[in-house]
């Protein structure tokens, strides 16, 4: 699997800086992402006999967004959003809508500097891919994802 990683890392253009894993398998590489945002909903409670005071509680933690924008992607990455809105939500054995995806942010020399793991992905929007007919892969334009629990990694660039 490392191999399959490295093979598109050092296959890719400089300016892409995002290597984005699908349950472990490399998918593509993009120029541009937006980070899911982490938030929390707060739930008020009034203190009785004190009205200038008001409890904030921490309440469940929302569900998240993130896009993935410029980019290319294997045949996986189509498959998988294709089947997706097909509504064929586990059309390969043990591969079903949600799985783990991977980012992974590298600097110039191709380290990675940082990954979010976000588990139980999948794609909900895909928009204006560009298609080059020298290329054996499929450009994206944008690509969103709903996600849910995410752990950050440091990395050694």
């Amino acid at each position: 699997m490392f191999n399959l990683i490295t093979n598109v890392i050092s296959n890719s253009n400089p300016s892409f800086r995002f290597v984005v894993t699908v349950n472990g398998a490399p998918y593509g590489v993009f120029t541009e992402c937006d980070l899911p945002v982490i938030e929390w909903d707060i739930k008020e409670v009034v203190e009785g006999g004190l009205n200038s005071y008001i409890h904030q509680l921490p309440g469940r933690r929302k569900m998240t967004k993130f896009t993935l924008k410029s980019g290319i992607g294997t045949n996986l990455m189509i498959s998988w959003y294709i089947a997706t809105m097909a509504e064929q939500f586990n059309l390969v054995p043990g591969m079903g809508l949600r799985r783990m995806v991977t980012i992974i942010l590298l600097n110039a020399l191709k380290i990675p500097v940082m990954t979010w793991n976000i588990e139980n992905a999948f794609p909900i929007k895909w928009s204006g891919p560009q298609l080059k007919t020298s290329e054996n892969s499929i450009a994206i334009q944008t690509l969103e994802f709903a996600g849910g629990n995410i752990t950050v990694v440091p990395g050694l660039g």
